[in-house]
């Protein structure tokens, strides 16, 4: 759906709105287009807009054009997705902070954006240890091997072993960057970034020819915490992005797992900080690790679904109309009232006689599918 992409990429430009203010306007208005329009004492009721925040709003907001600008941004950067779009990978939609903006370059798995394949990110040190490296390498080469994606940072050390046998191994791999999509950093990796072009993809929430800044680590150290189903961590001093990556997990529910070590090695010591909170333990037998993996329930809704349309009875006409306007994939609230040409109200009553029913699933951001 352009327009509301084009609203998600409007509201990013503002100064003062981060990814969190812009999940709450959403779900605040339902649409981010809605919230364009919205008064200044209507966003005063969102939880974070104090005075300031609503001043650079209106300031900006008048400057800014949401179809001119998606227009542009598209010539500047050709592939990248929004919450609105149906690509939007979903296990990242479903955190508190997802990107407004993801970018990304290189080979698009569908099944990994819907949340069908596993992903698992492997974190850990710039200055491995050789023990460091060996369990990296032996641990990424049976997740490839065993169907899951590996994902990392592409620094220096853990990250770029993980990519490198997960490649090796004839599997997959995704490389979520705190640099554009076309900016390569360390610059030592210019082989490896084009090596994981062909095997998997580059993501970052940073437009084309943004260059490294300090902020951007920390903070894209979410997005490997949110496309993935579990973090393992390797090795780890106990200030390193690893950790932030492991905290990030733990707020999403996501699983941490971590690799023990001795308890006066340097590199370690994260690692053994996240086994004392809890963080399940990195064995010696990696059956067993992958068996605990692929517990993890993952989303299937395709063979859900099917069963769900031969037992389905037949609908009230309204229900009916309500229904063949939703896809398998989430759609806003907005963009149902539009496909039906129903009152809003009514529309939303329908949606929720169809969740009790079970027949849809309303996912947040007001965007609904069926179940």
């Amino acid at each position: 759906m352009v327009e509301e992409s084009a609203y998600w990429l409007a509201w990013a430009q503002i100064s003062g709105i981060g990814p969190v203010l812009l999940r709450r306007l959403q779900q605040h208005f339902g649409t981010l287009a809605t919230a364009w329009k919205a008064t200044k004492v209507q966003l005063g009721e969102v939880e974070g807009f104090g005075f300031q925040t609503l001043e650079k709003v209106v300031q900006q907001r008048s400057r800014l054009h949401p179809e001119q600008l998606f227009t542009k941004h598209q010539q500047e950067n050709s592939h990248f997705w929004t919450p609105a779009d149906a690509d939007y990978p979903r296990l990242l939609l479903e955190t508190p902070s997802p990107p407004p903006i993801l970018y990304y370059r290189g080979e698009v798995e569908l099944q990994e954006n819907l949340g069908q394949k596993p992903m698992v990110g492997i974190v850990g040190t710039r200055q491995p240890s050789e023990y460091g490296i060996r369990w990296t390498r032996q641990i990424s080469t049976a997740l490839a091997k065993n169907g899951f994606t590996v994902v990392s940072g592409m620094a220096e050390g853990i990250d770029t072993e993980s990519h490198i046998a997960a490649m090796k191994a004839g599997g997959r791999t995704i490389a979520v960057l705190g640099t554009g999509v076309d900016v390569i950093y360390p610059h030592k990796n210019r082989d490896l970034y084009k090596q994981i072009l062909t095997a998997g993809l580059v993501v970052s929430e940073y437009p084309t020819k943004t260059p490294p800044d300090r902020t951007h680590f920390p903070r894209r150290n979410r997005i490997i915490a949110g496309l993935s189903r579990a973090i393992l961590v390797i090795e780890a001093p106990l200030k390193s992005g690893a950790l932030i990556t492991a905290t990030y997990a733990n707020e999403f529910g996501r699983d941490v797992y971590a690799l023990p070590g001795r308890v006066d090695d340097h590199p370690s010591q994260g690692c053994l900080k996240l086994l004392s909170q809890g963080a399940s333990l990195i064995v010696k037998e990696l059956d067993e690790l992958l068996t605990m993996l692929g517990a993890i329930p993952q989303i299937d809704p395709i063979e859900a679904s099917t069963a769900l349309e031969q037992l389905r009875p037949t609908l009230e006409p309204e229900l009916q109309r309500v229904m063949d306007a939703i896809a398998s994939d989430a759609l806003p609230f907005d963009f149902i009232v539009q496909q039906t040409g129903m009152a809003a109200g009514s529309v939303s009553g329908a949606l929720l006689q169809l969740e009790l029913m079970g027949f849809v699933s309303q996912l947040p951001g007001m965007r609904y599918q069926k179940s």
